[in-house]
């Protein structure tokens, strides 16, 4: 038995939410795929049982006084779980959501850079661009002895660089510390008649220490009048030198620190904190390290330039014929003779040039009155404002744009001024991790610096290798961590994990190929390896078919999702799996089951569609793309090829922003045409469906307010004078008050987890009562929410209302989910289908864009099934779909494919092919043909 459980990871009587009181023996140091339908409990046993219990018998392990530090873990419901390294979960969620996290950051990368910098960087004058050095006493004093014997030194401090005055303090200062010389100038003086200088120039001072002619026995004197010029002269020295059979003196310059005695600019001592834009030893003053400012947006104050001041252009001004702003307008107007019913965009521009910015001296002298500006007089209300609610009123004309002092760059300019192999910190931090992996590769040091130099590269080289090989190397390693996908940050995470060497441990992964092209599974999927090579077990939640295939097992949770699923239905080798009578998943994988191509395209229209001019965001190549309007329009393309900047940053802020007021600014583009063509868009992501835990699908999709009108419109409803509202647990009145309409109670045990215990006065249904004695056809309120969909589906089965909007959770998959369950044990992909649903649901207005970010995310083939059923519903209903996508049987349903590349980052951001379907697999520069004709 010990034996056994040496070599596999042994679960008894697991009943983590809908898993069937299950038994499993998981092979250690194996790849094992957990598959099944969505919701079928592969996640409850991966994540909620395996992971939870690894974790919370570590935390266990520690002390009492450690343990009240950490996150705890609740107890699975399990009975038994042996064999079970340390685990250590993989998720898809952002890496941070702080502005300072980059991928660099992210990776430890920067650390490493940091490390580089400080110890063999080259400094250089951050204003003349000259290259600086410390050197010490004994460095300077061999400099000067290598010069010809015989040439005549002055030794010099400096006092005065660049400096404008008479200075005279100065010169009585020289004279009081025992000098005797002076060199202004150029020319030598006594200090006790220094000459007359114009102070309005500026000059050059030096104090004499020493004058002496080079041969091999002043090595002494030398050193001590170097060290006493070094003293005088602040860490600087000048060597005037005059070589045998010369008339001209020829200066040499040394510092013991970083300078520019030049410029007179002293750089701080190279140090890994000079590098870091966390620190304020080194993070951009202007910006505090950010690299982005919030300044007021002239093109979010006047949004419409056709529109004229009387009707309210100055959005921020808006307000009565009696408001102070339309005061300050109408002085605008008669001082400088503008009329108020002019578009902005009619007005002279010195006359826009003033209301925007305010008048200069010279206008106030012609004009003999001054005006604010519109601009100025928002940074004073912005500096003025005392509440929270004012600054955000403010806030919402301001936009981010990029730090002008440091470009960007984060960083002040000192560490800006070091660079290592030809580039600063910044420019390779710019550089995409392919490039950077190329940079490394070819960086070579000499001597010392080399020997400095090379663990620290060593391991810089290794972590790029490691995030290429997960398929990333497209990603700039000054991205911030905020903008990246939850299949990103996971795979950033698994290239850290690799880089680690761990042996022993579990690793659970959710859906690692999500956000992968086609092509980069092979990668992914030998990274993997690396773990399992290494002694590691690695669990992985996975739907996509070369990860099951490449699998050393397979467990399949089914047969279906919710109370349907949770039984084991294989766990063994892949041909057990491809043998099972049952399985869903054996199948689509042996074709039985399978998404087959449309009978029929829909015609896409060039006259009908969105048009996009030059755009140039982020990768993008100032590119053209039409987006035919009425038919299902798939976004494809390598991983960082520029298809979510060209949906997501420069598409949606652009509509938004024309038909919802949005103050979003779109990407780099140069016109948006075609917006009249639709009346809105909606963009259907996988964000949680509700802000708090009280958000639920029936909340969400509409489906409880019919229902409580329902209820309210009973018999004893009536008699008691319950309204709607009663039957609502976020409000008082109808919910139970000790627990607040929560159903639960939570009680903190500090070292312990916390633990949430069952109201003991409503017992979890959330109501009074009062409210719970008013039922419908035998249930009460809490009862329906209790009610999963396809439940509730029978019990509304009269009220077309009601049944239209829970047919659309059917049929989008999620029959398995109750009506009550909160959002905020929902999956991306579960929240994505349940805001599907509600658009299906509704009944059609306007003519709508539908925006969806690979919303397969999640997704069994069986559930893509359906998924690609509902986007052509909305089609069909008289509306446009446009979705980014990277599986190939969504993309073989698409009437228009618009595949970009033909690579990742700088090799990405053209358009490499559009058509449709079968056109781009006739294109042989596609990526994504290539593989899409295998489905066809």
């Amino acid at each position: 038995m010990a034996d056994a459980e040496a070599k596999c990871i042994t679960i008894r009587g697991a009943r983590t939410h809908n898993l069937r009181n299950i038994d499993l023996d998981i092979p250690r140091d194996r790849l094992v795929v957990v598959t099944g339908l969505s919701g079928s409990g592969k996640s409850s046993l991966a994540f909620d049982t395996i992971y939870a219990e690894g974790q919370r018998k570590y935390v266990e392990s520690l002390s009492v006084y450690a343990r009240q530090f950490l996150g705890q873990m609740v107890k699975p419901d399990v009975d038994h779980i042996a064999g079970l390294p340390p685990t250590i979960a993989i998720a898809q969620q952002s890496v941070r959501a702080n502005p300072r996290s980059t991928v660099a950051t992210a990776t430890e990368i920067y650390d490493y850079l940091r490390l580089l910098f400080a110890r063999v960087g080259t400094p250089s004058c951050p204003s003349c661009g000259r290259a600086v050095a410390a050197q010490t006493v004994p460095q300077m004093v061999d400099r000067l002895l290598a010069l010809p014997a015989g040439t005549k030194l002055m030794i010099l401090a400096p006092l005065v660089r660049g400096q404008k005055g008479e200075h005279r303090e100065m010169f009585a200062r020289v004279l009081r510390e025992g000098f005797v010389r002076v060199r202004v100038d150029g020319d030598v003086y006594e200090v006790k008649s220094p000459p007359k200088i114009d102070k309005a120039r500026k000059h050059d001072v030096e104090a004499v220490v020493d004058r002496l002619i080079l041969n091999p026995d002043i090595r002494a004197r030398l050193t001590e009048s170097i060290e006493t010029a070094l003293k005088t002269g602040e860490g600087v020295v000048v060597a005037a030198c005059q070589p045998p059979g010369r008339e001209d003196w020829r200066d040499e310059i040394f510092s013991e620190r970083y300078a520019c005695t030049r410029c007179d600019v002293r750089l701080p001592a190279l140090e890994p904190r000079l590098f870091s834009f966390n620190s304020p030893h080194g993070a951009c003053p202007e910006c505090d390290g950010l690299g982005n400012v919030h300044e007021f947006d002239p093109d979010l104050v006047i949004p419409d330039t056709g529109m004229a001041l009387e009707r309210g252009a100055i959005a921020p001004w808006r307000g009565g014929p009696g408001a102070v702003y339309a005061k300050l307008l109408r002085q605008f107007c008669e001082l400088f003779k503008v009329s108020p019913a002019t578009p902005i965009k009619a007005l002279p521009e010195h006359s826009r040039h003033i209301l925007l910015h305010g008048t200069s001296e010279a206008d106030e002298k012609a004009q003999g009155a001054s005006f604010e500006g519109v601009l100025p007089n928002l940074h004073r209300r912005w500096r003025e404002a005392e509440s929270e609610a004012a600054k955000a009123r403010l806030h919402a004309f301001m936009s981010e744009r990029s730090c002008r002092s440091c470009r960007g760059a984060r960083l002040r300019p000192e560490a800006l001024a070091v660079r290592v192999g030809g580039r600063n910190i910044d420019e390779i931090v710019s550089l995409s991790i392919d490039a950077a992996a190329g940079f490394f590769s070819a960086l070579a040091f000499a001597d010392e610096a080399g020997r400095i130099a090379a663990p620290i590269v060593r391991e810089i080289r290794q972590k790029l290798q490691f995030m290429i090989n997960v398929g990333i190397g497209y990603l700039t390693l000054s991205r911030s961590s905020a903008t990246l996908s939850g299949g990103e940050s996971q795979r950033i995470r698994l290239a850290t994990q690799v880089g680690s060497g761990l042996v022993g441990v579990c690793y659970v992964l959710d859906e690692p190929t999500i956000g992968l092209h086609q092509r980069d599974n092979a990668r992914l999927i030998q990274t993997l390896r690396q773990l399992t090579d290494l002694g590691n077990t690695v669990l992985v939640v996975e739907h996509d078919t070369d990860a099951i295939h490449s699998a050393d097992w397979i467990v399949d949770i089914g047969p279906e999702a919710g109370a349907h699923g949770g039984r084991v239905l294989v766990s063994g080798p892949r041909d057990a799996l491809l043998a099972s009578p049952e399985s869903i998943t054996a199948k689509y994988l042996r074709g039985e089951l399978r998404i087959e191509r449309p009978a029929r395209r829909r015609e896409a229209s060039s006259r009908r569609c969105l048009e996009i001019k030059g755009a140039a965001e982020n990768n993008l190549k100032k590119i053209d793309v039409r987006f035919p309007l009425g038919v299902f329009c798939c976004v494809t393309g390598v991983s960082g090829s520029g298809k979510s900047t060209l949906v997501n940053q420069i598409l949606l802020p652009g509509l938004r922003r024309k038909l919802a007021g949005s103050h979003e600014r779109p990407g780099a583009h140069d016109k948006l045409l075609g917006m009249g063509q639709i009346d809105k868009v909606i963009e259907i992501d996988q964000s949680p469906i509700g802000k708090s835990p009280r958000s639920n699908p029936a909340t969400y999709t509409g489906v409880f307010d019919q229902v409580r009108e329902l209820y309210a419109k009973t018999r004893e409803a009536k008699m008691r004078g319950y309204n709607a509202a009663r039957f609502s647990f976020n409000v008082k009145g109808g919910r139970c008050e000790a627990c607040q309409g929560q159903g639960t109670k939570r009680i903190e045990m500090h070292f312990l987890p916390d633990i949430f215990v069952e109201c003991a006065e409503c017992r979890g249904t959330r109501y009074s009562r009062e409210t719970l004695d008013i039922r419908f056809r035998g249930k009460t309120i809490a009862d329906v929410l209790a009610l999963r969909v396809e439940e509730a589906l029978d019990f509304f089965d009269s009220f077309s209302a009601i049944k239209q909007l829970l047919a659309a959770l059917r049929d989008v998959g999620l029959g398995y989910i109750q009506l009550g369950q909160s959002s905020t044990t929902m999956s991306g992909g579960e929240a994505q289908r349940v805001k599907l649903a509600a658009e299906l649901g509704r009944s059609a207005t306007g003519h709508t864009l539908y925006v969806l970010d690979e919303p397969t995310t999640g997704l069994h083939f069986a559930d893509i099934h359906k998924l690609v059923d509902c986007l052509n519903r909305l089609v069909n209903l008289g509306h446009s779909l446009i979705v980014i996508e990277h599986n190939l049987d969504v993309i073989k349903q698409a009437d228009w494919i618009i595949d970009l590349g033909p690579e990742g980052g700088d090799a990405g951001g053209r358009i490499v092919s559009e058509g449709t379907p079968e056109e781009i697999t006739a294109d042989p520069r596609s990526h994504t043909g290539k593989y899409l004709a295998r489905t066809l």
